[in-house]
């Protein structure tokens, strides 16, 4: 049994280490480049590491699982209440290793290499998707200047390009010149967006956890792959609940006295899957998609009963429980009624 708890507070050049117990008493404090810190952990006896979860936790993490350490992640909200008075690196450490040793603390899920790796794809289509928009809204508002109004959308591009190339245009032709500058970047951004569509699908036939949740209606590449890349081993909640309550799609709370109060939804988990899974259930309740829809079944009560988005929540909520059973049982998506029927 490890009897150390070392607290670490990374940084680019300088980490603090608390040296302590497993019952809070402190044996030493450091102060250590990331070259001594490594030549340190290969030397102490096996012991938990703690870090803050920040850029190189995930890294630093599987540096210390390859020593022999147990690594850990702890978020940083749940370190802040520890510190002590006056915040700097040494209180820091020393708040990570007080808040690690409470029974009740949770912590972050270590990353693998892949994981991180399809994160960063993930990261970068959106960053360019971003990119994409904040050029198409600077071309809208040079527009406007100029009395020229579109509608919100990069699908009007077309009627924009025809605006800029009508010989009998008013505007400045320096502004035209702009304009087309911007597209030209737009259509460059379009074209990169496409390579790292084309790459997400590819690494989504690579897994078989993507390959099973794409059979779930409403998740596709995109979803499976922020699934595999963001979520933790679903084997970590007790049940299909705790799954949604971590992508915060479960209400806010505000209960007192015995009484329970539910308010909205609390959008405190994992943004980027919970974004995704609200698009693919609006995706199965709008459109076309609606009149798949049995009148007589679950959802078809609710898209009756309830304002769409409210029901696009809810079926989120659904789905991210279905995944979790999914993923912990190894079965493909199989359909409520149909299961009930046979």
């Amino acid at each position: 049994m490890k009897d150390t708890m070392i607290g670490v507070d990374l940084a680019k050049r300088v980490f603090h280490l608390h040296v302590a117990s497993m019952t809070g008493e402190v044996k030493d404090r450091k102060k250590l480049t990331p070259d001594q810190f490594r030549r340190y952990m290969s030397d102490v006896p096996e012991c938990v590491v703690v870090f803050e979860a920040c850029g190189s936790a995930h890294y630093w993490s599987r540096e210390m699982r390859a020593l022999g350490h147990e690594a850990r992640i702890i978020p940083a909200q749940y370190v802040k209440p520890f510190v002590k008075r006056h915040k700097n690196d040494k209180n820091d450490a020393e708040a990570i290793v007080v808040a690690a040793q409470r029974p009740e603390m949770r912590f972050a899920t270590v990353k693998s290499e892949d994981q991180q790796a399809r994160a960063v794809v993930f990261r970068a289509r959106e960053r360019l998707v971003h990119q994409r928009t904040e050029l198409v809204n600077a071309l809208r508002s040079t527009l406007y200047e100029y009395g020229q109004i579109f509608p919100v959308g990069i699908a009007h591009l077309k009627k924009i390009e025809e605006l800029l190339q009508n010989p009998h245009c008013d505007l400045p032709t320096l502004v035209v010149t702009e304009c087309q500058d911007l597209l030209a970047q737009i259509a460059e951004k379009t074209e990169r967006i496409k390579a790292k569509d084309k790459l997400i699908k590819e690494l989504a036939k690579e897994s078989d956890v993507a390959r099973r949740l794409q059979t779930m209606p409403g998740v596709g590449p995109m979803t499976a792959l922020a699934v595999e890349a963001f979520a933790p081993d679903m084997a970590q909640f007790s049940c299909g609940r705790d799954f949604a309550a971590w992508l915060g799609l479960v209400p806010l709370q505000s209960s007192t006295g015995g009484k329970s109060r539910l308010g909205k939804m609390s959008k405190m988990g994992q943004v980027d899957i919970r974004r995704l899974l609200i698009i693919g259930a609006m995706s199965r309740i709008v459109g076309r998609a609606r009149h798949t829809i049995p009148d007589d079944s679950w959802l078809g009560r609710k898209v009756a009963a309830k304002p769409k988005m409210l029901v696009g929540i809810t079926l989120a909520n659904k789905m991210a429980r279905q995944i979790w059973a999914m993923l912990t049982k190894n079965e493909d998506y199989r359909d409520p009624a149909l299961v009930g029927a046979a």
